[in-house]
């Protein structure tokens, strides 16, 4: 693939939107209900990164005083640390659920259940962990480490901003081998069990995966037999890939921000 092509897939994965309608808690509300709140909601961020406007429109319809904002989806808390497009993926009734109908809630915040996030930089440093991580796999941790405090605010603020070319500009040091290597040396990947609770359950599967060679890429197929999940669809980026593309094509393009492949499997 031509880096004009890589270039195009890649702006078309970063402009993933999922049509959301959020509605205020009865619990929270007052003595008249809000109208819904409607936005586009980017895949590749997170809850608390893209519901400011939530916030500003519930805030002033509320009963009592106002606690950490969350959310959920059929009485289940969405787990704000996933990426967005995951959380979506994981829905077993998608085809059939748009516009995206999300409950928002600013009381009663189930801690038992989902983690809490009284501000961005919460977030801000689950996605750093999760890059971290995700390098380590690749390369053995030896971009991240030689990246300054700049580049890391670079691609935090190009993912909070939703600009593209300012978080391609640090990420794509991401996305190549190590000079003299061909390939990665681990594909960062995570299988998510759908079909059971999208929020609430911690079934999440992640193998040491590697990516095969130029000459003999190891296929997402490859990788599929071996986990005895031949019949199961798998959704990533909103899309159910070929099973005949290779693990590192699909690192390179469908990965989320954090450098992840997040695949939602549905048995």
């Amino acid at each position: 693939m031509s880096s004009s092509e890589d270039r195009e897939v890649l702006q078309e994965v970063w402009a993933g939107r999922i049509p959301a309608m959020f509605t205020l808690s009865e619990q929270d509300c007052a003595d008249t209900t809000p109208d819904p709140c409607y936005l586009m909601l980017p895949r590749m961020s997170y809850l608390p990164l893209a519901t400011d406007k939530v916030r500003k429109q519930f805030s002033s319809h509320l009963s009592g005083q106002a606690g950490e904002m969350w959310f959920s989806y059929r009485g289940s808390p969405l787990r704000w640390h996933h990426p967005i497009g995951l959380l979506y993926d994981l829905l077993d009734d998608q085809d059939s659920s748009l516009p995206w109908s999300i409950t928002t809630h600013f009381s009663h915040f189930p801690t038992d259940q989902i983690l809490s996030c009284q501000a961005r930089e919460q977030v801000e440093a689950v996605f750093m962990a999760s890059l971290k991580e995700a390098d380590q796999l690749k390369h053995s941790g030896k971009v991240v480490s030689l990246m300054q405090k700049k580049d890391h605010n670079q691609l935090w603020l190009g993912l909070t901003s939703d600009k593209f070319d300012q978080f391609w500009a640090i990420n794509r040091k991401l996305m190549e081998p190590l000079p003299g290597e061909d390939t990665f040396k681990h594909i960062p990947i995570r299988f998510y069990m759908a079909g059971n609770d999208n929020a609430t359950s911690s079934n999440i599967v992640q193998r040491l995966v590697t990516p095969g060679s130029l000459a003999q890429p190891r296929l997402l197929g490859d990788l599929v037999r071996e986990m005895g999940w031949e019949q199961a669809r798998l959704v990533v980026q909103g899309v159910e890939p070929d099973k005949q593309v290779p693990l590192q094509w699909l690192a390179r393009h469908l990965a989320y921000p954090d450098n992840f492949i997040h695949i939602a499997v549905y048995l």
